[in-house]
């Protein structure tokens, strides 16, 4: 059930992690991976963490364990899958809690754990901010070239890099449970919250747009895979909580979203779902025949008007499917005595998008970027006359996604005020350095911010502290990802503790 308690509330721990698309034009020798690491240490090196690198703590990670009951065997697995192995590469804890490093080839910021949508929406904001902070120091400190950061999921030339999302559910839903409602759920909600992409096909050759960037890339229907074979329901089973009570739904077929409404929309939607889910809500569940191709077919098809095949005989088109969701979500919330503020805004926003998307509605510009993407292009493509396979476009969807406010094409739409604002930029700035008050993220960003020097090693579950170097370490657990709030340890940082007293105080307030 939801951490509240409230039938169908939106609040849960979740977050979002982002792959970046990197490149150095005018490089005569481009080395993703060596500029990768440049921009994650030039700006670790302008932040606490430059007094003491604290080492991100692999002890309890696992993988390759699959949900399905198994462990996949590491000499079976791919190498990519292998993110327990240290590599050596740039790897920083930040003092808002998040997780910054260099992953595949591209620079990774993994957002602190968040309880609410709106928070979520505010970290992952935070975390394109210190890619900009992160272009200027690798100016600054290693090369005078110019770095090109972009927010989005493919080079459209065959490779995809991933946004995932991440949801604590309850340990007590079986996996299969999950299986059966979310993949028709993650098949149709694309229309709603993804960013489009010029080209079809995963190296984008055919011309044409379609309404997810990573759709294309998706080969199975249920899999441990992220970066090979990828599967609409990925199987990882690696909680970073008590995996008694808790389990971590690792979601990898997500756009990179710079939209605010719709990354609000995505994970907000998504949570309401989960509690749907998880309160046994949900029957007459609609299954697509073909899952893998519906996908595809989904993204390409602008009208939504493509009616698909169900197991059961039914053919229902993609807003048919996401209205069964939206409609159980509301019957759900219409049980409690009372709804929450975040809940009642998501399933509003939800119906206003759906209705938006049947009726073609123009407004829709302003909260779902697909369609603030395709508005644009069409505008050049009329005023140029262009068809989908000129190469302008295609510039100008990668110019879309360009992490500079002064060069991303996005960014100047929405500072015309054509693109809806959640939160404002003084939120943004404040995240960039403070973690989440309400979630064990506090305890970790502020102890790597105020006592770096103490902090050997950490991970999303627990903290590896010294009081002096070369002294007995202690660990710290944060299994409970809603403890170690500022609530509970706030105190802590308020009262300026030294490293000797710190530790005390957490060996009494975790029981260590």
């Amino acid at each position: 059930m939801s951490h509240d308690g409230l039938p169908g509330a939106v609040h849960r721990i979740m977050g979002i992690e982002t792959e970046y698309g990197i490149a150095q034009p005018g490089s005569a020798h481009e080395n993703p991976m060596l500029l990768s690491s440049q921009i994650v240490n030039a700006y670790a090196n302008t932040t606490a963490a430059s007094r003491r690198r604290t080492r991100w703590d692999y002890e309890d990670e696992s993988p390759l364990r699959d949900a399905r009951g198994y462990d996949l065997d590491r000499e079976s697995a791919d190498p990519s899958q292998l993110t327990d192995i240290d590599m050596g590469f740039a790897n920083v804890v930040l003092g808002n809690g998040a997780r910054y490093y260099v992953d595949h080839a591209h620079p990774e910021y993994s957002g602190p754990e968040c309880t609410n949508p709106r928070d979520v929406v505010k970290w992952d904001l935070a975390g394109d901010e210190i890619m900009r902070r992160s272009i200027a120091a690798a100016v600054d400190q290693f090369d005078p070239l110019a770095i090109n950061i972009y927010k989005n999921n493919t080079d459209n030339k065959g490779a995809s890099y991933g946004t995932h999302e991440n949801y604590i559910v309850s340990r007590g839903v079986p996996f299969g449970e999950l299986v059966t409602a979310l993949t028709p759920f993650f098949i149709t909600r694309q229309i709603m919250v993804s960013a489009g992409r010029v080209g079809i096909g995963q190296s984008g050759t055919i011309a044409g747009f379609q309404i997810s960037q990573r759709a294309d890339f998706f080969e199975a229907e249920v899999g441990l895979e992220t970066t090979l074979r990828r599967p609409i329901i990925n199987t990882r089973d690696e909680p970073h909580a008590d995996a008694a009570r808790f389990r971590r739904l690792h979601v990898i077929i997500g756009d990179a979203n710079l939209s605010q409404p719709s990354t609000y929309l995505k994970v907000g939607s998504t949570s309401l779902v989960l509690a749907l889910i998880e309160a046994g809500a949900l029957s007459d569940i609609p299954q697509f025949r073909y899952p893998v191709v519906a996908t595809r077919e989904v993204s390409h098809d602008l009208t939504m008007s493509n009616l698909y095949e169900m197991q059961d005989g039914r053919r229902m088109t993609a807003l048919n499917v996401q209205e069964y969701f939206l409609e159980s979500s509301r019957s759900l919330v219409a049980r409690a005595e009372q709804i929450d503020e975040s809940t009642a805004d998501v399933i509003a926003r939800w119906s206003q998008t759906l209705e938006g998307l049947l009726s073609d509605d123009p407004a829709l510009t302003r909260t779902v970027e697909w369609r603030a993407k395709l508005d644009l292009l069409n505008s050049y493509r009329q005023r140029d006359h262009i068809d989908w396979g000129h190469p302008r476009l295609a510039l100008i969807d990668l110019q879309w996604s360009d992490i500079r406010k002064e060069k991303g094409i996005f960014y100047k739409i929405e500072a015309r005020g054509l693109h809806e604002v959640l939160i404002p930029e003084s939120e943004v700035l404040e995240a960039v350095s403070n973690p989440p008050d309400d979630t064990r993220a506090y305890l970790r960003g502020r102890l790597v911010e105020r006592f770096p020097e103490n902090v050997v090693a950490a991970s999303w579950d627990s903290l590896l502290l010294e009081e002096e170097v070369d002294a007995p370490l202690v660990r710290v657990s944060l299994s409970d990802p809603y403890r170690a709030t500022r609530g509970e340890v706030g105190d802590i940082f308020e009262k300026g503790l030294n490293a000797r007293e710190l530790l005390e105080r957490l060996k009494i307030s975790h029981r260590m």
